[in-house]
């Protein structure tokens, strides 16, 4: 959807740009006019799906407004059905774009919403900018983390009340299918402090070591950012972790 918010520079005349005052006219309560809603600033027709978005219907506090705040957060008080974003990080944005997608894909675009997301003209405006540049860091970090998984796959895990959580690693684990399955080891994210199971790889040359390069073939088990489980012994692939 990226690609057809920023479609052209210049006034789509034909589809047009309204105000919040002429956007309200279409919320349903009136005959004469139709249902439309605004999400990121774009106005989506959603006649067809008039049953949810008329007065009475599962969705009437969407129509004729932009109430893209209220898509993340789930509040639908009057002060919640806002399209200021502001505040929310980065991940979220990404996930509203979901939504978006939603419209583009089953609604028909009608036209833009002059105010915080587009100008009187149509034009994309500096806040629109920096929400599509946090979804776009959210995408590179989603990318990084999968890349990373593959690296460090997450660990399998188990609770019960008479053992408490166990840890253990698979060829399989994390959903990472692979040829080796590694040993359990604290993996410590040095942005948010939280550490995190993850399995390591015990033979080979490290992962970021160049082509070539001569290694001590003990895989990545001295990256670090690892750390052993108190009490296991580091080569078992099956790890009891300590209660906190």
């Amino acid at each position: 959807f990226l690609s057809s918010l920023f479609c052209g520079t210049k006034r789509i005349t034909a589809e047009g740009v309204f105000t919040a005052e002429e956007l309200r006219k279409y919320d349903g309560t009136s005959d004469v006019h139709g249902l439309y809603l605004a999400l990121l600033g774009r106005i989506y027709d959603v006649q067809k799906g008039a049953e949810h978005y008329r007065p009475g219907g599962g969705y009437a506090h969407f129509a004729g407004r932009d109430a893209s705040r209220a898509y993340v957060t789930g509040d639908f008080s009057e002060a919640g059905l806002t399209d200021d974003l502001q505040g929310l990080s980065d991940e979220s944005l990404h996930t509203f774009t979901q939504w978006v997608d939603f419209y583009e894909k089953d609604y028909r675009f009608v036209g833009k919403l002059a105010g915080r997301y587009y100008t009187n003209e149509g034009e994309p405006t500096e806040e629109l900018q920096r929400v599509l540049a946090a979804v776009e860091r959210a995408k590179e970090k989603e990318y990084l983390t999968k890349e990373a998984s593959k690296v460090f796959p997450p660990c399998n895990s188990e609770w019960t009340q008479e053992g408490g959580t166990k840890v253990w690693c698979s060829t399989q684990s994390g959903g990472i299918q692979r040829s080796w399955a590694g040993v359990p080891r604290q993996f410590f994210e040095p942005e948010t402090q939280v550490k995190r199971c993850v399995c390591v790889r015990t033979t080979g040359p490290p992962s970021d070591a160049a082509v070539g390069a001569k290694h001590n073939n003990r895989g990545d088990l001295d990256h670090p950012q690892l750390k052993e489980y108190p009490g296991c012994q580091p080569t078992s692939d099956t790890c009891k972790v300590p209660d906190p």
